[in-house]
């Protein structure tokens, strides 16, 4: 409840809600006690007091009743049925909702027909409907406000339950011999509670105010019983000599409202866990950059250095944690080059890729210091219509998961030429035809008629030739490959890496490979960075480093990889986990899981420092002895 709570009030106008409803509701829970004139009580000859007069602080009405007291008492019936009208709604919905996405084929279809049938009429004109057919009365009122909210709550939960009802959880369930009750109430329903708690937050304001709206046409609360809509109906043929009577409850309607929406979307935001990790705001379109001043180029990078990452840094700030991802990184890719980066998952192989172009999300991700250069352009300094102008163009990504990289509802044809449209003017023919071109290339076969394809028309590694095309499209300087095989079969991973590494010594490319497969490192990479706690901890060329890691970490991730033979050699397993990085112990951060850890270790910086021995980068003060 408290972490609920420190999200909710992250977002300043939910707060502002939850402060204004919780002084409307402690007024009307209060509203027995307090000293209040009888609000039925009438007194023509005190009728249409202005404010402030004596007795009567807000004035009285046409038939002289105190306008406080029955403003008070009138809020304390609308929050009243407003919250059982919601209740009712939610409650019944939400069956209907579960019932229909659960069971599924015929059942649905006719469940949902008549809700649609429902949300044919305007729910205005079927809430007077039904209230003519009961006769008017405030719990009559309540009904028709609730009966006209059931098709909402319905919809919502029903899409919710059809994406669950073929889960995997729900699967196991029935094959456990549960019935359908059971998987309902204790598989399903916990399952979609946010959502309902979301939809009712959202919405109790809107039957407050349909519930005033009836009473306001005389089909809800009857005299002398007072609710805000009949004051506001009450008093409207008052409205120009005795404003107050109708600007008062007015008033009143609007803070109720406004304060439920406000917090309706701040409850909807802290329920949901995708923003429970970060601020409840959107991210802005390039990280930000927060390094003091721009540094000075240590060594002028080299004809060959396409791209030059030096001292690169990059946190996360959620509240009072700092989670320091990227520590001091330092990599070069030259032309013609694949440099291979690996480490274990969290050790900020990723995030380094992502803050070459300024894509970690922020909040809360940071960039505080260190430079990225482009051909000697410092990108950190570059503002974002220049980021924008290089991405996709100059640097290209291939990420992990193709099938959510491609857009679901474009052809394959559109998103190709849209990359190159976005970055070059060039007729639609002929970008189609170099559409055609670069899925030739990655040997995608019966090319043309892919192009008109959908990507869950397409395989797997189809999906991949078809990213690896996209990031080629506009002929880039650098590609930066974030683990790009990972989801395919072995078969397909080699046929992708084949043409990668094809690709990238036909076009004269600079290729960073991020990946945790040693293997995929000794196939395709020139030279071998490896990255534990957010640091380099060595760099060298891939098959010097491959057979001969200087690291205890390099050793020890080398001997967890299984080998092809007779089953000789015990699979190695490194004890205890990866420190977390807002709590990074001092010294070496593999000091911790280290065999050949000493004091010196755990104290002071651990340098990457150039290897007498061997023609690599090391950061370790007990390096390997290696023939």
């Amino acid at each position: 409840m408290i972490a609920f709570l420190k999200l909710l009030f992250r977002n300043k106008l939910a707060a502002g809600g939850l402060i204004l409803f919780g002084l409307v509701v402690v007024l009307a829970v209060l509203t027995p006690i307090l000293p209040l004139a009888n609000p039925d009580a009438t007194a023509t000859g005190d009728r249409f007091q202005p404010p402030f007069s004596p007795d009567h602080v807000m004035g009285t009405d046409h038939l002289g009743r105190d306008l406080l007291s029955r403003l008070l008492w009138g809020t304390r019936l609308s929050l009243a049925v407003g919250f059982v009208a919601a209740l009712l709604a939610a409650f019944l919905g939400s069956a209907i909702g579960i019932v229909a996405g659960y069971f599924g084929q015929r059942t649905d279809n006719i469940i949902m027909r008549l809700v649609d049938m429902l949300m044919a009429f305007p729910y205005i004109l079927l809430a007077l409907a039904i209230v003519a057919a009961l006769g008017p009365g405030l719990v009559n009122a309540m009904i028709a406000v609730a009966a006209v909210n059931i098709p909402f709550f319905a919809r919502n939960i029903r899409g919710v339950t059809v994406s669950l009802a073929r889960r995997e959880f729900v699967d196991a369930a029935r094959l456990a011999g549960m019935g359908h009750l059971r998987i309902i109430v204790f598989e399903l329903l916990p399952n979609v509670a946010p959502v309902i708690v979301i939809a009712m937050s959202t919405t109790v304001g809107w039957m407050i105010l349909e519930t005033a709206g009836l009473s306001f046409l005389g089909l809800g609360s009857q005299p002398p019983q007072a609710d805000l809509g009949s004051m506001l109906g009450e008093a409207r043929s008052a409205m120009i000599t005795s404003p107050h009577t109708s600007i008062v409850p007015g008033i009143m309607i609007f803070v109720i409202v406004m304060s439920i929406n406000l917090l309706g979307d701040g409850v909807r935001d802290a329920l949901d866990p995708r923003l429970r990790s970060g601020a409840l705001t959107r991210p802005s379109a390039a990280t930000l950059v927060d390094r003091g001043r721009a540094p000075a180029q240590d060594e002028a990078p080299s004809d060959q250095d396409l791209l030059s990452i030096q001292n690169l840094s990059t946190e996360f700030r959620v509240g009072r944690r700092c989670y320091r991802a990227v520590r001091e990184v330092s990599l070069q890719a030259r032309a013609g080059e694949c440099l291979g980066v690996i480490g274990e998952s969290g050790s900020g192989k990723s995030v380094t890729a992502l803050s070459v172009m300024g894509l970690v999300a922020s909040p809360p991700g940071v960039i505080t210091g260190g430079a990225v250069r482009l051909r000697g352009e410092d990108l950190l300094g570059a503002d974002y219509e220049r980021l924008r102008s290089l991405r996709g163009d100059k640097v290209a990504y291939i990420f992990q998961d193709p099938l959510s990289t491609l857009h679901p509802l474009y052809r394959v044809s559109d998103q190709l030429i849209e990359a190159i449209q976005a970055h070059h003017a060039m007729p639609k023919a002929q970008a189609r035809r170099r559409a055609l071109e670069l899925l030739e290339a990655v040997q995608i076969p019966n090319a043309e008629s892919r192009l008109s394809s959908f990507p869950h028309e397409m395989s797997g590694g189809m999906r991949q030739r078809v990213s690896i095309a996209m990031a080629l499209i506009n002929d880039p300087d650098v590609v930066i490959a974030d683990e790009p095989t990972t989801a395919l079969d072995v078969t397909v991973q080699a046929q992708v890496l084949a043409i990668l590494d094809d690709l990238r010594r036909k076009r004269d490319l600079a290729i960073i490979f991020i990946t945790h497969d040693f293997g995929l490192v000794a196939q395709l990479c020139d030279r071998v960075a490896v990255m534990y706690a957010g640091q380099i901890v060595e760099e060298g060329p891939a098959k010097d480093l491959l057979e001969r890691p200087a690291h205890p970490y390099t050793k020890r991730l080398m001997a967890c990889v299984p080998e092809l033979g007779q089953g000789r050699r015990q699979l190695e397993a490194i004890a205890g986990l990866p420190p977390a990085v807002d709590q990074l112990p001092d010294g070496c951060a593999f000091a911790p899981r280290c065999d050949k850890a000493q004091p010196s270790c755990k104290t002071g910086l651990v340098a990457l420092r150039q290897n007498v021995d061997l023609p690599r980068k090391v950061r370790c003060h007990f390096p390997e002895e290696v023939a």
